[in-house]
């Protein structure tokens, strides 16, 4: 199959720094940016261009309807930071800790951020996206991603 791409975005009511910086702080984005039903741990953490980060999603609920990557209940992915353009844009790259070569490879997510007049366009593009995440979920949690940061930086 050719790579796919996956988009989402948002208006958020905060300037593009305030953004920005939310997602240069570990603890921050271990608050907003786990879809709805996960919680994050951060297990390292290097905002700077080429600085790792490694870090899991947990299901807060064991009944859930899609299945851990990484185990039944969890997904842990390492990354590294690509390109960092204060208050603009955040390019990282982003590999999933699984077994089933369906969540194989890089993926590149590139965020964009807007001014606009209500804020900030707040936009997720999602570069070679694995195979074994259902576009479907894919949407749904990136909007999720997108709320939470709305209800952390507004």
């Amino acid at each position: 199959m050719a790579p796919r791409t996956d988009a989402a975005s948002r208006i958020i009511k905060a300037t593009p720094q305030r953004i920005y910086e939310a997602f240069l702080d570990g603890q921050a984005v271990a608050s907003w940016r786990p879809p709805k039903g996960m919680t994050a741990e951060v297990f390292a953490f290097e905002p700077r261009e080429g600085g790792v980060f490694r870090m899991s999603f947990t299901y807060a609920d064991a009944a859930h309807a899609v299945p851990g990557k990484t185990s039944e209940h969890a997904d842990v992915f390492r990354g590294r930071f690509v390109e960092l353009v204060p208050g603009r844009r955040i390019v990282e790259e982003v590999e999933f800790e699984a077994d089933d070569p369906a969540f194989a490879g890089a993926m590149r997510i590139v965020t964009t951020l807007t001014a606009v007049p209500d804020g900030t366009e707040v936009a997720f593009r999602c570069e070679n996206v694995p195979d074994g995440i259902r576009p479907e979920d894919h949407q749904a949690g990136m909007a999720s991603t997108l709320a939470n940061l709305a209800a952390f930086t507004e």
